[in-house]
């Protein structure tokens, strides 16, 4: 009697415990409680939501919910197009910069032009470019007799407007790519209360050569939290030196107020830049700036080169830089495709690198591989699959290395900080308005590893709903 009535508990224990967790296999439907609430309490929809979610080495999801759907995932994106990068050139891929000399050099002084010849690397910052000029310095070059000619012939520049995307014309995250693209194009302009001269100091970094700074800010006397601080910028680009114009106001108690802007084009910044940097090390160039094409045939005078590509795509996904990802599309396409790089070749070079892998996603539409388009658009499972590919991959490490780490850089440096074990997920993050998207790889406190993605599209999502389900669901996935 005993033994069966503990028989019925049992199989009553074990029809209610089928209720509850999907069978053996099958994956789970529906979102964890502790996302709905928060759906019900920000008034997101179900239907705008999609979730993957899989434990590495397992063949089957862990929770798919509207996973099939083609959404916007906003810079998100960048996972495809860094993982294609790798898989297709390789993690010790380098951009090379070449720099020829079009005449004669003697004592230091070249009589004729120098040439710049940019093959689309993306991290030619300041200090990268600084160590160039030093290579030049050291091959006995001080003075350039002649122009700075610039050919940036490698990628095709298709999008002629930066503010196409939102009007921001100005806004480094919206910089076009260029085959000669210099500090990302910004520049950062400093802004120094000078109490004991009664002005407001304005500085460059770096400094451009051929931008004039018309400075028209006031000093006032008063503390920085009295509301009345306000700078506003004004480009003009009539003339053949632009002039960059600052007004408003700024406190004398304040502290020393940045601003990052992109304010000329490639071309125009790459030579300021040059000419600004050269001169400050004490070189000289007597003429002045066209673009143009290295003839067939000619050596160069000095090859510069790139970091590898596995360290290129760290700044890429974990900070989420727009220019650097658009950089490395459209290498993909010049590489794989031929000369110049294109849009559309990046997109047939991303998914042939996909496909070598096994990969096909039908409802992809990648867009400028950035996440700055209305048009981009995956599924949830396919990104899920992508990012479980990505972890069998030889190149795995390199891959992961490059997402944000929980609580301690990037884009997710400021959540889950406070949590017990922070740097247990490697996350990429994506933020439009009406798009919010998280996805990588989620190490739970069991030891598993899980790939995870989120996807929202509604015009609620980035009011701080979409976020919120977001940290719920990987807190979920953590604590399994």
């Amino acid at each position: 009697m005993f033994r069966r009535e503990l028989n019925c508990r049992l199989l009553a224990g074990v029809l209610l415990l089928g209720t509850a967790v999907p069978a053996l296999g099958q994956p789970q439907t529906t979102l964890p409680a502790s996302v709905n609430r928060i759906l019900v309490q920000r008034q997101l929809p179900e239907s705008s939501v999609s979730v993957f979610i899989q434990r590495t080495g397992t063949a089957e999801p862990l929770l798919t919910f509207n996973a099939d759907v083609p959404r916007n995932p906003a810079s998100v994106v960048k996972l495809v197009t860094t993982f294609a990068a790798l898989e297709a050139l390789g993690p010790t891929y380098q951009w090379r910069t070449e720099v020829y000399a079009d005449g004669r050099l003697e004592g230091g002084t070249l009589t004729g032009d120098l040439l710049l010849k940019g093959y689309g690397d993306p991290y030619l910052v300041t200090e990268r470019l600084l160590l160039l000029q030093r290579d030049l310095r050291n091959r006995g070059l001080r003075t350039i007799d002649g122009d700075l000619i610039i050919d940036n012939s490698w990628l095709a520049r298709e999008e002629l407007d930066p503010g196409a995307f939102d009007g921001q014309d100005y806004r480094v995250y919206n910089a076009l790519p260029d085959a000669l693209l210099v500090n990302y194009q910004a520049v950062n302009f400093i802004f120094r209360p000078d109490a004991a001269r009664g002005r407001v100091e304005i500085l460059a970094d770096p400094a451009i050569a051929n931008v004039e700074i018309l400075n028209n800010v006031r000093l006032f006397k008063g503390t920085c939290g009295s509301g009345k601080s306000g700078i506003s910028m004004v480009v003009g680009k009539s003339s053949a030196r632009p002039r960059v114009t600052f007004a408003g106001s700024l406190a004398s108690q304040c502290d020393e107020y940045q601003l990052l802007r992109s304010i000329l084009d490639a071309p125009t910044f790459a030579y300021g830049a040059f000419r600004g940097l050269w001169e400050e090390q004490g070189g000289r160039i007597t003429g002045g700036f066209r673009q143009g094409q290295v003839p067939a045939g000619k050596t160069p005078f000095i090859t510069f080169q790139s970091p590898p590509l596995a360290e290129v795509i760290r700044p890429v996904n974990k900070v989420s830089n727009n220019v650097m990802a658009r950089q490395i599309f459209l290498t993909l396409g010049a590489e794989k495709l031929g000369a110049p790089g294109t849009l559309e070749k990046g997109r047939q070079a991303t998914v042939a690198a996909l496909a070598s892998q096994g990969l096909s996603f039908p409802e992809l539409r990648l867009g400028n591989g950035a996440g700055l388009s209305r048009e981009t658009r995956i599924s949830a499972a396919s990104l899920g699959r992508m990012l479980l590919t990505a972890h069998a991959s030889p190149f795995q490490p390199e891959f992961q290395a490059s997402l944000s780490l929980s609580g301690l850089d990037g884009t997710t440096r400021r959540r889950f900080k406070d949590d017990p074990s922070p740097g247990d997920m490697h996350l990429k993050t994506g933020t439009l308005n009406g798009v919010t998207a998280i996805a990588g790889y989620v190490h739970s406190e069991s030891g598993a590893d899980y790939v995870v993605v989120m996807i929202v599209n509604q015009a609620k999502a980035t009011w701080g709903g979409g976020k919120d389900a977001q940290n719920a669901l990987l807190r979920w996935v953590h604590q399994r």
